[in-house]
This record gives C-alpha cells, sequence and structure tokens, in this order.
C-alpha cells in the first residue's frame, strides 16, 4: 500500500514524491478553486491563507473517500504586488502575465495539508522569491512557442526545471517550493509520523 494519497492531477509534484522514494496514490480532488479564491480575495485574505486552504479543502475532499489513510493536499500561490495571479487560460494571458512579471519580483507559496479520516493533521506552507530578467518580447514569443500547453499548467506561466528557467536573472528560497510542494517539510512530517525511515 501507498504511503500516501496526493490530491493533486499536478505531475510535478507526484514526480517530486516519487523520486524522493515516497509511494503516492494519485487521486485529484475536484474542488471549484475559482469560486473559493474568488470568495476569499473578496474578504481580503491574506495569499497564504488562500494558498493554504484551498490545500486543505483538497485534502479534506479525499480524505473523506479513504478513511485511515494519509492525504496529502497541495495549492500554489503567485504574488506580485499584492495581486494574486491564477493561471493563463489562453496564451494570449500567459503572454500578459509574463509581461507583467518581467523585470520583477514576485512570490510564490506552496501550501501543503495532510489530512487525516477527514481531519487536517499537520499543515505547511514554504515561501520563496523570483526575480525575471527584463527579457525581450521576441525572446517571451519564441518561448512560448517553445513550451506551448505548459505555459496554462502552471501559475507564473513558467517551468522552472525547463526553458522556463531562462526567464529569471534570481530564485531565493527552496527549489521544490518553486516547483508547487514544501517537500522537505513534507518528509519531515512523514519520518516524525513513522511512515518513512529516520
Amino acid at each position: 500500500m501507498s504511503v500516501l494519497v496526493l490530491a493533486s492531477a499536478s505531475a510535478a509534484r507526484a514526480a517530486m514524491l516519487a523520486a524522493a522514494g515516497v509511494e503516492t496514490e494519485i487521486m485529484p480532488a475536484r474542488i471549484d478553486e475559482a469560486a473559493v479564491r474568488q470568495a476569499m480575495l473578496a474578504t481580503g485574505a491574506a495569499p497564504r491563507d488562500l494558498a493554504d486552504k484551498l490545500a486543505e479543502l483538497k485534502a479534506l475532499r479525499i480524505s473523506a473517500r479513504r478513511p485511515g489513510r494519509l492525504v496529502l493536499g497541495a495549492d500554489q500561490v503567485l504574488v506580485l504586488g499584492g495581486e494574486v495571479f491564477d493561471k493563463a487560460a489562453s496564451r494570449a494571458e500567459a503572454r500578459r502575465q509574463l509581461l507583467t512579471l518581467r523585470g520583477r519580483a514576485h512570490q510564490l507559496l506552496a501550501a501543503a495539508v495532510v489530512a487525516l479520516d477527514g481531519a487536517p493533521l499537520w499543515r505547511h506552507v514554504g515561501a520563496a522569491r523570483l526575480t525575471m530578467r527584463p527579457f525581450s518580447e521576441s525572446f517571451l514569443d519564441d518561448y512560448l512557442d517553445r513550451i506551448g500547453d505548459l505555459a496554462l499548467q502552471a501559475v507564473g506561466c513558467y517551468h522552472l526545471e525547463g526553458p522556463g528557467a531562462q526567464l529569471f536573472a534570481r530564485v531565493e528560497g527552496d527549489h521544490f517550493t518553486v516547483l508547487g510542494l514544501p517537500l522537505l517539510e513534507v518528509l519531515g512530517f512523514l519520518r516524525a509520523r513513522g511512515v518513512l525511515p529516520e
């Protein structure tokens, strides 16, 4: 039996856990992220709280279906000047977002919540600061041509583990947090819980 149920469709999160040797069952949670995001931001919720709540909702949704199992929910939020960015819905939107981020520093928040039997058991929010270089529009168009629909799969429209690295001048913080999961903290929790060896 797998150590953990991952309540996420993210291939990057699944790959990180697999590479770290954590056997995982993938069971994506279907929640209305846009509605939760809109409601929380309308009430002035902090971006950190938004990431945490979305991760919690995912973990709880799947935990109710997997009694006795540890369920990991995760979410990532990009913040620039107090504004929270969503995943782009089109290439044109991805281009606009990247032009907005160009030459500026933004923050990525990656939240993880582990639930057991329908209740949150553990949580962590990791943060990283990324500074994009002032790239040209021709570079941007070439970049979008090369990565295609991958730009629509991640908040920020970049994949730091691939060609997206060329968009940046500086990255400060945990690499795994940038990829969407505070992996080292998750592994620490699993060791403390006794499901991974010390």
